[in-house]
């Protein structure tokens, strides 16, 4: 009978450990969640339902925009290596700072003023740069013709940021912008290699409070928002 018992004990003890779930392991714990992508606020915004921007809320008319979609869309470097990005953007690895758009834009410069760049940093490199060339008819890509972001420069490593140039506010080259027809631009992110960026969007567009017209007085009253500032100048060599 007392070896009944004990057999009954024993059975009992094997049925209980097989029926406790098993215990999770310290290496299969689940992965931290990668931390959300940050974007600086500014007077532009990506309205990605639209597929458009937005300028202080009001929808931006873009004459050319350019989604990198599978595509480097006819975008060029010097040297850098540039890809179509996962999913969507333009990955950009800076050996020279020179990005050229496709030639023959035919843009109408006094119509379309503003330039806008939407692009995340993916890692750190040299000295901020931002200027914004272009070409036309008349005078190709030099010192004497080009433009700053006012806003939205230099963005930090994991940051997404939309740089906007007013052109018709240029950093060098007075008018020339609006009243000529702009075949290609040129991009100069930073002056050294090393740098990282995804560019999600680029767009030649109209400005629509300047199509609207502010009022008159207050026209006359506000200044010029200065550019951001720079590293330096740059130059143009390629």
């Amino acid at each position: 009978m007392k070896r009944l018992a004990w057999a009954s004990l024993v059975l009992l003890a094997v049925v209980s450990g097989c029926s406790r779930p098993a215990e999770t392991s310290k290496s299969a714990a689940p992965a931290a969640p990668a931390a959300p992508a940050v974007e600086r606020a500014g007077p532009v915004r990506w309205n990605a339902a639209m597929s458009a921007f937005e300028l202080n809320g009001k929808p931006v008319k873009a004459l050319k925009l350019w989604t990198f979609d599978g595509s480097t869309e006819g975008f060029t470097p010097v040297g850098s290596k540039v890809s179509p990005a996962p999913g969507s953007g333009l990955s950009v690895l800076i050996a020279d700072p020179t990005l050229r758009s496709p030639k023959g834009l035919n843009v109408p410069g006094g119509q379309y003023s503003l330039v806008l760049v939407r692009l995340t940093r993916t890692q750190a490199g040299g000295p901020w740069d931002g200027a914004l060339y272009y070409s036309t008819a008349a005078h190709g890509e030099t010192i004497n013709f080009f433009g700053k972001p006012r806003s939205g420069a230099d963005p930090k490593v994991g940051e997404t940021t939309t740089l906007v140039y007013d052109m018709s506010k240029q950093a060098a080259g007075g008018a020339d912008w609006t009243q000529s027809v702009i075949d290609q631009l040129r991009l100069d992110l930073e002056d050294r290699p090393g740098g990282g960026f995804l560019i999600r969007q680029v767009a030649i567009a109209e400005d629509p409070e300047a199509a609207a017209g502010p009022p008159a007085a207050a026209a006359a009253a506000a200044p010029a928002p200065p550019p951001e500032a720079a590293s330096k100048s740059p130059k143009p060599k390629s």
